[in-house]
């Protein structure tokens, strides 16, 4: 295996195939996985195409073998789709991904990160708190899930100023390093 570091992660357009064919296989693992809580998924939680601001697909020579992405949701950069093939978990292919992930949310001048993961996804919650992620409660649109599980993390530093997007909220999304 080549070593898999943040420089392996590779920005690819959100509809390249290895991103589809990885969250395809994330879709159907999460399904098992929840399979009694599928009807009480909000609506909120399905990615628009539109909304992508960074595909992130990490390869093993040529083998697609992590994939994580950004989008907007709310004025806020939301990681979501975050997800290694089994044959490469514990191989530090999701610190990679998460590097990579928080590199894009710098350049996009993003304050911080924030995400969602589940209760019955304990590996990724010890992942997040390892990687410096602190839990915030639960947000919209995953407030009735009650076993959602948020986190955040600061991701530039320094004194911001207003430029441009969000609902001036000072959410950190189209601000810049003063």
């Amino acid at each position: 295996m080549n070593e898999l570091t943040r420089e392996r992660v590779q920005d690819v357009p959100y509809d390249h195939p290895a991103a589809v064919a990885l969250r395809t296989a994330m879709q159907e693992e999460m399904g098992r996985r929840y399979a009694d809580r599928l009807d009480e998924l909000p609506a909120g939680m399905a990615v628009q195409a539109e909304s992508v601001l960074y595909t992130g697909v990490i390869f093993d020579a040529e083998t697609p073998v992590g994939h994580v992405l950004l989008r907007r949701l709310d004025g806020e950069v939301e990681l979501k789709r975050m997800y290694v093939a089994p044959s490469h978990r514990g191989s530090g292919v999701a610190s990679a991904l998460l590097a990579g992930a928080e590199d894009a949310a710098r350049r996009l001048g993003a304050r911080r990160i924030i995400l969602q993961t589940g209760d019955r996804q304990p590996d990724a919650v010890r992942l997040y708190e390892r990687e410096g992620y602190t839990r915030i409660p639960i947000y919209a649109p995953y407030t009735e899930m009650a076993y959602s599980t948020c986190f955040e993390k600061p991701v530039n530093t320094g004194t911001y100023h207003r430029v441009h997007g969000g609902q001036g909220r000072g959410d950190g999304v189209g601000e810049g390093v003063a």
